[in-house]
């Protein structure tokens, strides 16, 4: 679906943009691939790798909504990547991350219906689910103006959904390179927040094909969940670093013990799908597609049971020491 059609990543030059770009360049032809993004030195080396005739590379930040507007000028799809992501950097800087986060989205949408994009995907993370960090709150009102959006569309063609996942495997800024440049060091321990601690796990490259799939299955208005495995904390460090001792830190300002990407508040809301979740929205659309047990792409969920949440503390699906050692040699090959 996406030969000879002309793609926009905003926040382009991170882990997630450079692999979408990969994927989109090998499996597909598109007329033209747009990279969206504030840092000239990032698009300066991105270019060096990905210079395809077919490349664009446009400098602009989310908060500037006419360069939003003119970047977007004839394109077909949206993926809204960019966000200030840091936890504790957010939590010292809350009007920052609520410029790029909330402010950055709502321009987001407005260039998408002036310029009638087919569809836009925005990003999430299961911060977003019963947030107790600034982050997690931005992303979570992010995620209402993209599902609000479909209603704000009235006569316009664009059609707006959400992917919330969790822990990348290797992104910048998670707990694995933190933990390889350690080791590369020599440290005698590694750092661990909480003995308890749970993530849910999925590589770059998994998330990458979730969120094109998701473009075929969209209608507008979903927030779309990945069945994925969670890792606890210790097993991490374990695969990581046979024998290197830890030591408890604690948890740092706005984190978590698990993370959850199905609420138990929205269980009458979510439906369950054979490799994936779907958030009904909590409002009604007045033009758009209100029935959701069936995709577009054909696909048949079913409600999920009253009070189900989606957390990775009691994920039915944890890898071992051995299967997350794996994991991370697949997700980083």
């Amino acid at each position: 679906m996406f030969n000879d059609k002309s793609i926009l990543i905003t926040g382009g030059t991170g882990s997630f943009g450079k692999k979408y770009v990969r994927t989109l360049l090998e499996r597909y032809r598109p007329r033209r691939l747009v990279i969206y993004s504030r840092d000239e030195l990032k698009q300066y080396e991105m270019q060096q790798v990905f210079n395809a005739p077919c490349m664009r590379y446009f400098i602009g930040d989310v908060r500037d909504r006419m360069r939003l507007i003119q970047a977007m000028r004839g394109v077909d799809f949206v993926i809204h990547a960019a966000a200030l992501k840091q936890v504790p950097a957010a939590e010292y800087n809350p009007m920052e991350c609520i410029k790029t986060n909330i402010h950055g989205a709502e321009n987001v949408i407005h260039a998408a219906l002036e310029n009638e994009v087919e569809q836009v995907i925005a990003l999430s993370t299961d911060k977003a689910a019963n947030p107790i960090n600034l982050y997690g709150a931005t992303k979570l009102a992010s995620d209402k103006l993209f599902v609000a959006a479909n209603n704000m569309a009235g006569g316009h063609k664009t059609t707006f959904s959400v992917v919330r996942y969790g822990n990348v495997v290797g992104s910048r800024g998670s707990v694995v390179p933190f933990f390889r440049k350690l080791i590369e060091q020599g440290t005698d321990h590694l750092p661990v927040t909480d003995a308890r601690m749970t993530r849910f796990w999925i590589s770059l490259q998994q998330g990458v094909d979730f969120v094109l799939k998701n473009f075929e299955r969209m209608f507008g208005g979903e927030i779309f969940v990945p069945k994925i495995p969670s890792v606890r904390i210790v097993d991490l460090a374990a695969a990581m670093a046979p024998g290197l001792p830890h030591r408890i830190v604690g948890i740092r300002p706005g984190e978590k013990l698990h993370e959850i990407m199905c609420p138990g508040d929205d269980s009458h809301l979510t439906l369950e799908f054979e490799d994936h979740y779907v958030i009904r929205p909590t409002i009604t659309f007045v033009s758009r597609r209100n029935e959701f047990h069936v995709n577009r792409a054909g696909e048949e969920g079913s409600p999920v049971q009253h009070g189900f949440e989606y957390n990775s503390g009691t994920n039915p699906r944890f890898l071992d020491v051995a299967e997350i050692a794996e994991f991370n040699r697949f997700a980083e090959a």
